[in-house]
């Protein structure tokens, strides 16, 4: 048959989304040498690895002008605004002053790695440098973890870099493509200035941006720029379909939060059967010239809509909902207090400085307490006469630096061991706790154990992460007796305040058919155990202590649903459950531990 291959020939295999990304990395470069300052800078959202260091080459080649730093996430402010030059100052007895990185009309790439962990201490000049116009090019790596879609540079940051890229699943072998020569690039810079665009454009490219919720007003006008950049790149003077489609995909589709519903054509409206007298008559059939003139039926698609198509084409499937997802487990984790962020921290991120309060065990910065003392040691010399120090330091001079951690996640362990219904579960809770607390190395948790039976509680393994410690625990558990529950759920509150004193966050996961027959007292009495147990689980949900109510009778009941209400807990019902199942269970149904 005439039109098809040979059968030999090699098949032409579709282009594969990965070589398209590389294509739009390379496009994003050659954009951002062509206009730095009107775009600003990438978020680069990338691991450690060829392909972003061939990026980072590309773009360094097409910016020959320009000089390259990188600004790790625990520098001091005053490297990007100036300070006082310590050493000078401490020399000439007089303060001096060193410049900061953004003063000065020299071209300027600043690489931020970890840029999901820049300060705000950061973060504002170099937002402020920006929005000022300075000759800066900022490139945001974000590092971060590939599940939390939303959470890259701080918002500050990536309001004000235009374009957003990913190089994720690239192969080294994918990246061998160049972008433009620098002779190309500088024509294409000559041309940049008389590149027009269309009227209805700019309107279209804010309404894009609205309908795809992104509020801010930075995203159209990036938009923009980019696409006349992209339309002098190819050499055109008026900016085309094509570039407005690149330009979408790396400034608008990045920030997109929705997509709009597709508009539905409103049903076509019945009209009356005309009688067959009031029938016009047959019209004459449209000459050439006016088929030429009358529009096409069918509605032509606004720019908007071809902007809104491009983002839609650039977004990989599932990415919205991935996102909100994300979003979601942010909240979550935010709202129930696990790992919760803490300044002061021993260990932990550099954030600042403060005055330092003098107490035991306090860290002073020696470096930034000088820097305090030197502007007044001509003052203080002249006060002191003659043989003063060279250098006088008082009490308000000293500075300890802040540090922000996350503060470790205690999981209290309370199992039930009374009576036949729990040691029907006794070796399921076994494991489970094994289970967790082997999950608790990565997770960088602490697990406790606690036991009631009898006519009290016990702690059987104070707060730790050794395994070893755990399995002699839980091999040495007994079963038998009455249910003590309100003394469990004491112990357990106690457990729980020493661990708040420590600055750990604290939950509960507690296995129990919660069916209390024994007070707080030791004596046999259902009636007054079920008042000791309401009392004190109004007590811990008072407190805030995130619990999980894990049933443990062969025949789950009311008793332990009305048990984790008490408690503000989420009710688990395991009748039939193995050790890692249960595990796994409650890791799921526990706050997870946030990131730092």
């Amino acid at each position: 048959m005439t039109g098809m291959p040979p059968r030999d020939a090699p098949r032409a295999d579709p282009p594969r989304p990965a070589a398209r990304g590389w294509e739009d990395a390379l496009a994003a470069a050659a954009l951002l040498a062509l206009d730095p300052a009107g775009l600003g800078g990438a978020v680069l959202r990338a691991g450690a690895g060829p392909a972003r260091d061939r990026w980072l080459e590309e773009l360094r080649r097409l910016t020959p002008d320009r000089r390259w730093l990188r600004l790790p996430p625990q520098a001091e402010a005053e490297r990007l605004t100036g300070g006082l030059d310590l050493t000078a100052t401490l020399r000439a007895g007089a303060p001096r002053r060193r410049a900061g990185l953004l003063e000065g009309d020299a071209p300027l790439t600043l690489v931020l790695p970890m840029a999901e962990r820049l300060p705000p201490s950061l973060v504002a000049p170099l937002a402020a440098a920006l929005d000022a116009g300075r000759p800066l090019l900022v490139v945001a790596l974000d590092e971060g973890e590939r599940d939390a879609q939303g959470d890259a540079a701080p918002p500050a940051l990536r309001e004000r870099l235009a374009l957003h890229l990913s190089l994720d699943g690239l192969a080294l072998a994918e990246t061998r493509a160049r972008g433009p020569d620098p002779a190309a690039l500088a024509l294409a810079r000559r041309r940049l200035g008389g590149t027009a665009e269309a009227e209805d454009l700019v309107e279209a490219l804010a309404g894009a941006a609205a309908a795809l919720g992104e509020p801010s007003l930075r995203a159209p006008l990036f938009a923009l720029r980019a696409a006349r950049a992209a339309a002098a790149l190819e050499g055109a003077a008026e900016v085309g379909p094509e570039a407005v489609a690149l330009a979408a995909r790396l400034t608008l589709a990045p920030r997109a939060r929705r997509l709009p519903a597709p508009e539905e054509a409103p049903p076509p409206e019945a009209a009356p059967d005309p009688s067959p007298d009031d029938a016009p008559p047959p019209a004459d059939p449209p000459t050439r010239s006016e088929r030429s003139e009358r529009p096409d039926p069918s509605p032509a698609s606004t720019p908007q809509d071809a902007v809104v198509e491009a983002v839609r084409a650039a977004l990989p499937a599932g990415a919205l909902e991935r996102l909100a997802a994300a979003a979601a487990r942010v909240r979550r984790a935010e709202g129930d207090g696990a790992g919760r962020e803490r300044q002061g921290a021993a260990r932990g991120r550099r954030a600042g400085l403060r005055p330092a309060r003098l107490r035991s065990g306090v860290r002073l910065d020696l470096a930034a307490s000088l820097r305090a003392a030197a502007p007044w040691q001509g003052l203080r010399r002249q006060e002191a006469g003659p043989g003063a120090p060279a250098v006088i330091v008082r009490p308000s001079d000293l500075r300890e630096t802040v540090r922000t951690g996350r503060s470790e996640r205690l999981v209290i362990f309370l199992v039930d061991a009374s009576g036949s219904a729990a040691m029907a579960r006794l070796a399921e809770a076994k494991g489970a706790v094994e289970h967790l607390l082997a999950r608790a190395y990565a997770a960088r948790d602490v697990v406790a154990l606690a036991a009631f039976r009898g006519t009290g509680a016990q702690l059987l393994l104070p707060p730790t992460r050794a395994l070893a410690r755990a399995r002699r625990a839980l091999t040495a558990l007994p079963g038998g007796g009455g249910t003590p529950l309100a003394a469990g759920l004491v112990a357990a509150r106690e457990l729980a305040a020493g661990a708040r004193r420590r600055g750990a966050t604290p939950c509960l996961a507690l296995l129990t058919d919660a069916r209390a027959n024994v007070a707080l007292d030791g004596t046999a009495d259902r009636a007054r155990a079920a008042e000791d147990v309401a009392r004190t689980a109004a007590l811990i949900r008072a407190e805030g202590l995130p619990a999980l109510v894990v049933d443990t009778a062969l025949r789950p009941g009311r008793q332990a649903v009305e048990l984790a209400a008490l408690l503000g807990a989420a009710h688990l019902a395991l009748p039939r459950a193995e050790a890692g199942a249960l595990g796994a269970a409650v890791a799921a149904r526990l706050p997870a531990r946030a990131r730092p």
